[in-house]
């Protein structure tokens, strides 16, 4: 049964220990079965151990470790985070060789001096065996530079590439033009050893000490980054007032923020579209307007969604759901789930299923399979 979406919102606030699965109808041909799991206190990232459990972030600064069953256990020794506004706990990653090594990394709002702060990213090491799950050993690996006031657009999302080389995604903090400063880390996609060291075969090695460690430049706020089964990086990025973008990101190159959008300043000023300079800036694959805000990225590989198969799921904050895209020089979106409630975060689970996180406080975790299925 196909719920309207007025109904679907509504069915979506009620307790997640009552909570019925609820169909969600797409825009296509798919529908989806949305099964609740857990519910939590501004859910942001989860990844998906080797064991089928799941380490979730709650922006506050709380780890969980949560059964697919919905049991909650939360993991001690993360670090202080500055919470607000955009700030707080951020992502969590597997090392590529976790189950030899049990390294994880996070992502977070670390506080400074006079009011500042900028994302980190720390590595430890995760312990399920003990009667409490830890993190030991937590080093710091990488820090954005400068430290800026204001609590918004760290970004601070980490992908594994197929090289095993760290990425990771640096907003621009809302201060605009360090996205085009090369003696900044804001508004870049940076690449790094595993142990934050700057791998020697980087792409910018004639701008400076700090311009070593970028992949790529003029990044607004990338809150989603994933590799494909070719290799390729791919990106989201939040736009201004209008102009939230899908791209494949290379190595060396920029993508034009502040200097380019297919948005607008939010006090009304224009900007000059991708279209008035591409011989400078890349352009991005797919661009919204109405924006989506995008949130949370994987690239699909599994079984039960074969349709899917490369496709990008995105979760939509504004958009209240979720988006499907395809890749390629003529990808974009293709189809859309409204969910009823802003969408933080998607993973693929082991058997194949969709998981995602909605925002805020007593955000819920939901298991999202094809109809049929349950």
């Amino acid at each position: 049964m196909r719920l309207p979406a007025a109904i679907l919102a509504t069915t979506f606030l009620v307790t997640p220990s009552l909570a019925q699965s609820v169909s969600v109808p797409g825009t296509g041909d798919t529908s989806l079965t949305a099964t609740p799991v857990a519910e939590f206190d501004e859910p942001w990232a989860m990844t998906f151990l080797p064991d089928g459990a799941m380490l979730v972030t709650e922006k506050p600064g709380n780890l969980q470790l949560v059964t697919q069953d919905g049991e909650m256990t939360e993991v001690s020794g993360v670090p202080e985070v500055a919470y607000g506004g955009q700030g707080g706990f951020g992502d969590v990653v597997l090392h590529p060789a976790f189950a030899e090594n049990g390294v994880v990394y996070i992502s977070y709002a670390e506080p400074g001096n006079d009011g500042t702060q900028g994302a980190a990213v720390a590595r430890a090491t995760f312990d399920a065996s003990a009667d409490e799950p830890a993190l030991s050993g937590l080093e710091v690996v990488w820090r954005q530079e400068p430290k800026v006031t204001g609590n918004g657009h760290y970004s601070h999302r980490i992908a594994f590439g197929p090289d095993g080389m760290m990425f990771i995604s640096s907003g621009d903090r809302q201060k605009l033009t360090p996205a085009q400063d090369m003696a900044q880390s804001l508004g870049k996609i940076i690449r790094l050893n595993d142990d934050g060291s700057v791998p020697a075969d980087n792409p910018i090695q004639n701008q400076g000490e700090l311009a070593k460690s970028f992949w790529s430049v003029g990044h607004r706020n990338v809150l989603g980054i994933a590799f494909d089964a070719d290799g390729r990086l791919w990106d989201h990025e939040m736009g201004p007032r209008g102009g939230d973008e899908l791209n494949l990101v290379e190595a060396g190159e920029n993508y034009g923020w502040p200097e380019v959008s297919n948005g607008v300043h939010y006090d009304g000023r224009d900007i000059p579209d991708h279209s008035t300079n591409t011989e400078d800036f890349v352009a991005p694959v797919e661009s919204w307007t109405p924006v989506i805000s995008p949130a949370g990225f994987v690239i699909y590989s599994g079984e039960m969604f074969p349709d899917w198969q490369g496709s990008g799921l995105i979760g939509g904050l504004s958009a209240l759901g979720l988006v499907r895209v395809t890749l390629g020089d003529d990808g974009g979106e293709v189809e859309r789930f409204d969910m009823g409630a802003r969408i933080r975060e998607v993973e693929q689970g082991p058997d194949g299923a969709v998981w995602v996180l909605e925002d805020g406080p007593g955000g819920r975790l939901l298991k999202l399979t094809p109809e049929s299925e349950s």
